[in-house]
């Protein structure tokens, strides 16, 4: 499987809708990260052109775009989504929601097969970091969060997804049910002594990569500092 980010396995989240702030960002952390991921907030106040007067084109090979709107909806109209944010956008990486279903992960990956070589990897989200246990069973789900992310992984790699979104905690146990092959996807990384914030199971960049993680996905940590490429270089530091 080709890897545009092999180099660097860290993604910085850039969470503003201010795309003068997002660009510079982005251009900042240009040499020390390994790509740029611009969720919901950014797009749904800047839409696609936001994006491309964030990360034009022409610097897409040395800063690939994670586009991380987590979609969830029936099948026909994830894969229309899909097609769209790939004719307009060109994503590495696209997110949706395992939990949306065999049927709409087969058909956000039978889109994103029209693009051929191009197309943007899928990742699928299995359980946000921002829950815990007593947070699952107040929907419903009693098992907890490591039986519910094995349970979506399993799920979403049979149907085509190329990898994972999981917390740090569950790597281990994707590995031992999925083996080394997927894509594991890691936000919810802290570097030793920065705040928890809204995330709830967390670990150290070295901790995530030591336990199977392919990618980290950090924000404030690096977003929030003085130096923010100072912050992302000595994340790589950390991990060796």
């Amino acid at each position: 499987m080709s890897d545009p980010v092999s180099s660097n396995p860290i993604f910085v989240a850039i969470d503003t809708d201010d795309v003068a702030a997002a660009r510079d960002l982005a251009l900042t952390l240009a040499g020390a990260v390994g790509g740029i991921k611009l969720g919901k907030q950014f797009f749904t106040a800047n839409g696609p052109q936001g994006v491309h007067d964030v990360l034009p084109e022409a610097i897409r090979e040395r800063l690939p775009l994670f586009i991380d709107l987590k979609l969830h909806d029936i099948p026909n109209t994830v894969a229309g989504a899909v097609t769209s944010l790939a004719r307009s956008l060109a994503p590495a990486f696209l997110t949706l929601h395992a939990s949306g279903g065999a049927a709409m992960v087969a058909a956000a990956r039978e889109a994103a097969e029209g693009f051929g070589a191009a197309r943007p990897k899928l990742l699928a989200v299995t359980v946000l970091t921002s829950m815990s246990d007593s947070d699952l069973a107040d929907t419903g789900v009693t098992g907890g969060a490591e039986e519910q992310v094995v349970r979506l992984g399993r799920l979403a790699i049979a149907n085509g997804a190329d990898g994972l979104v999981c917390s740090p905690k569950e790597i281990a146990p994707l590995r031992a049910a999925l083996g080394g092959e997927p894509l594991l996807v890691t936000p919810g990384i802290r570097p030793a002594g920065a705040a928890l914030g809204d995330q709830k199971r967390v670990m150290t960049p070295a901790e995530a990569m030591r336990a199977g993680a392919s990618r980290m996905v950090i924000g404030r940590p690096i977003t929030g500092a003085d130096d923010p490429a100072a912050a992302a270089m000595a994340i790589l530091e950390e991990i060796g």
